[in-house]
C-alpha cells in the first residue's frame, strides 16, 4: 500500500535534511501511528505522500503508483485515493454539515443522486446522523473533527491520513475521534495517524513509528509512546 525506500528530503535553505534515507512499508488495512518531536520530519513525510513535496532522493510507491513516473496531471487522481484530516478542521463556516461533506463530491463532479445517497452513509459512520443541517458553529470540537473525517472519507479513499486530529480537542472528544478512526480502519481503510498524545498512543497499542532527526528511530508493532 505504502512503500518508501531510502527517501530523503532536503530543503534549499536548510543545513540538515528534513528526512534522511527513511524506509517504511505500510500494508493495506494497517493502522500506523507516527510520532516524533517537532522538527522530526512528520509533516514532511505526509507532504511527500500527498505529493505536495517531491523527495530529494529515494523511491515512493503508494497504491501501486510509482511517484517517479507520476505526471502532474495525474496528481488530483492520486489525492482522491488519499483522505487527509487536519488538526484545525478546515470546514466551510457558511455550509452546514451535509453541505460540507457533499462539497468534496461536488468538486469531482458527482451527481446530485450520488451525493444524496453517499453523504448520509458516511455521516452514519462518523456518528453524526441527525446533525446534517447543523452549522459548524453549532457543533462541538469533536463533532467538527468528525465532519472533517466524513469529508475525507466520502470519496472512499484507500488511505486516510489523520494529522494531529485530536490536537485541539479535550480528552473525551479526542477519544471519540480516535474510535471513529478505528472504526474506519476496521472497514478496510489504511490509517496513518500522527499525534503527540501519549495516552492515546499507549491505549491504542498499534504499530508505532518514531521519527527522530529525520530518521526512523523505531518501528514496533503493538507499541506505546517512547521517545
Amino acid at each position: 500500500m505504502i512503500l518508501l525506500d531510502r527517501v530523503s528530503k532536503k530543503y534549499p535553505k536548510s543545513s540538515e535534511p528534513a528526512l534522511d534515507k527513511i524506509s517504511l512499508h505500510v500494508e493495506p488495512k494497517e493502522f500506523v501511528i507516527i510520532v516524533g518531536q517537532s522538527g522530526a520530519g512528520k509533516t514532511t513525510l505526509l507532504r511527500l505522500l500527498t505529493r505536495e513535496e517531491k523527495p530529494t532522493n529515494g523511491k515512493i510507491i503508494v497504491g501501486g503508483i510509482d511517484y517517479d513516473k507520476l505526471k502532474d496531471k495525474k496528481i488530483p487522481m492520486l489525492r482522491r485515493k488519499i483522505g487527509v484530516v487536519f488538526q484545525d478542521f478546515k470546514l466551510l463556516p457558511n455550509k452546514n454539515v451535509f453541505e460540507n461533506v457533499a462539497f468534496a463530491l461536488e468538486i469531482v463532479g458527482a451527481s446530485n443522486e450520488e451525493i444524496k445517497k453517499t453523504v448520509p452513509k458516511v455521516l452514519a459512520i462518523v456518528n453524526l446522523s441527525g446533525k446534517e443541517k447543523n452549522m459548524p458553529s453549532q457543533l462541538s470540537g469533536g463533532e467538527r473533527q468528525r465532519v472533517a473525517i466524513a469529508r475525507a472519507l466520502v470519496r472512499q479513499p484507500k488511505i486516510l491520513i489523520a494529522d494531529e486530529p485530536t490536537g485541539n480537542l479535550d480528552p473525551v472528544n479526542a477519544w471519540d475521534v480516535i474510535q471513529v478512526l478505528e472504526k474506519i480502519n476496521r472497514f478496510g481503510t489504511t490509517v496513518l495517524l500522527t499525534t503527540h498524545n501519549v495516552e492515546i498512543v499507549d491505549k491504542l497499542k498499534r504499530r508505532v513509528v518514531i521519527l527522530k532527526d529525520g530518521k526512523v528511530f523505531s518501528d514496533k508493532a503493538k507499541s506505546g509512546y517512547k521517545l
